[in-house]
């Protein structure tokens, strides 16, 4: 079991700006969990030390009992998955199909299984019919879904998601978080760094808002996503079904359509009795 213990981190990039300021989380194994709040706050400097792409100034992060600052971001990868903000950053194969297969490829793996797990992470993402496209002859969304089919080929224990919506369109956002929903069926850790708020509470089971660098609440996402007030210090605002819930008060913090109808429901049997 492959699960995070991050203790008292703090980082300072080399321009003097301190990032992190003590933080201590524990991730378990099979945990999903989204990390919000505003720009600056600190969330992608927190993913990047998951992988190895970032070492601590002071503190420690383990990844299943390993201390991150002993072993290379490549070592790293075949435990940490991380599907980066921009593609861009990521993508630089000639086809869709070799950019996929790169990963596994790169951990040694026989071809037949990397074909396998490829043809899986493609399907995943829905872009079966572009194998042999240049990934940069595609869409932006779908861009991100390759970068995203990159990463879900390597069969990570844990995947890193940094703003997995961002310029996705409805269908593209709905993709999205079936792959978050299929990965947390198979038991894996999927940690999402995102602005989308609504998104956060449908799929995440667990919130972390983050201010300056600190984390400022951590707990379940019903509790904290109704919790406007710590929201506030980091610019975020509730989902807006809680908001709504809110405004007609149910009493109630629904993070689904289905739950919101339903406190809906209970709110008019009781006013009607």
């Amino acid at each position: 079991m492959i699960d995070v213990d991050i203790d008292q981190l703090s980082f300072t990039y080399p321009s003097g700006v301190a990032a992190l300021q003590e933080v201590t989380l524990y991730i378990g194994a099979g945990e999903g969990v989204a990390v919000v709040g505003q720009n600056g706050a600190g969330k992608t400097t927190l993913a990047k030390h998951l992988n190895g792409l970032l070492k601590p100034t002071s503190g420690s992060v383990r990844v299943g009992g390993k201390d991150t600052r002993r072993f290379s971001t490549a070592q790293m990868a075949s435990w940490v998955g991380y599907v980066f903000q921009n593609p861009d950053d990521q993508l630089f194969q000639a086809s869709v199909k070799a950019e996929v297969m790169f990963g596994p490829l790169n951990l040694g793996w026989e071809k037949k299984r990397v074909e396998e797990y490829a043809a899986r992470a493609v399907e995943m993402v829905d872009l079966e019919k572009s194998l042999d496209h240049h990934p940069y002859d595609l869409s932006p969304g779908e861009r991100r879904r390759v970068a995203l089919a990159a990463v879900l080929a390597m069969d990570t224990p844990i995947v890193i998601l940094d703003e997995p919506t961002t310029g996705q369109d409805f269908a593209g956002v709905e993709l999205v978080g079936r792959v978050v929903e299929e990965l947390k069926s198979r038991g894996k850790t999927v940690v999402a760094i995102t602005h989308d708020i609504d998104f956060c509470a449908e799929h995440f089971e667990r919130t972390i808002v983050m201010g300056g660098g600190r984390v400022l609440l951590d707990g379940p996402a019903r509790e904290v996503l109704a919790r406007a007030d710590v929201l506030a210090e980091s610019y975020v605002e509730p989902p807006q079904l809680i908001r709504l819930a809110a405004r007609l008060e149910l009493g109630s913090a629904p993070l689904t359509v289905e739950e919101f109808v339903a406190g809906l429901k209970r709110s008019w049997i009781e006013g009607k009795s």
